[in-house]
């Protein structure tokens, strides 16, 4: 098969692999994008499709993991920001600790902007970086779980705001 050829089959999928594109993002501009991943791997890879086979079963088989595979970047990213942030509050909390005057004055200044928190940040923050997990503070405080995250995130970029004039 040539490549005109190839091409030309794969464009006659075009209504069926967006389709199924929307239905795995659920966001027509993921979708699109998504769309044109696919076609970028199929040509990519046309060598590797078999005449004998079903090209359409391939290209969504493509779409998939795709997806998949994207997805899975998207949660490890978010990870390692979530974790960057932890890191550098983490930081602020040792460095703060030590018992030299400045430093007791500036863990006394976090410590003061964590209790200025509400409560509803406040207490799953400190529960959080207390060593407990998102899990047990969820069912402690009977919540769902997004709204312990969501709570402790926002909790974390309050105080990093409310902390950012202590590292200029």
């Amino acid at each position: 098969m040539t490549a005109i050829e190839f091409n030309t089959r794969i464009l006659r999928e075009k209504l069926s692999l967006k389709n199924f594109a929307l239905s795995l993002t659920h966001n027509s501009d993921d979708a699109l994008d998504l769309l044109q991943d696919t076609y970028v791997k199929a040509i990519t890879y046309r060598e590797k499709f078999e005449e004998s086979t079903n090209l359409k079963a391939w290209l969504f088989t493509i779409m998939k993991n795709t997806f998949i595979n994207n997805y899975r970047r998207s949660v490890k990213t978010k990870e390692l920001m979530s974790k960057g942030d932890e890191v550098a509050l983490n930081r602020a909390f040792k460095q703060n600790s030590y018992d030299h005057s400045e430093s007791r004055l500036s863990a006394k200044e976090i410590i003061k902007r964590i209790e200025g928190l509400e409560d509803q940040y406040k207490v799953p923050f400190t529960r959080y970086y207390n060593g407990y997990k998102y899990e047990e503070i969820a069912h402690e405080m009977q919540l769902p779980l997004g709204t312990v995250k969501s709570r402790i995130f926002i909790a974390r970029k309050q105080l990093m705001d409310a902390l950012r004039s202590f590292r200029n």
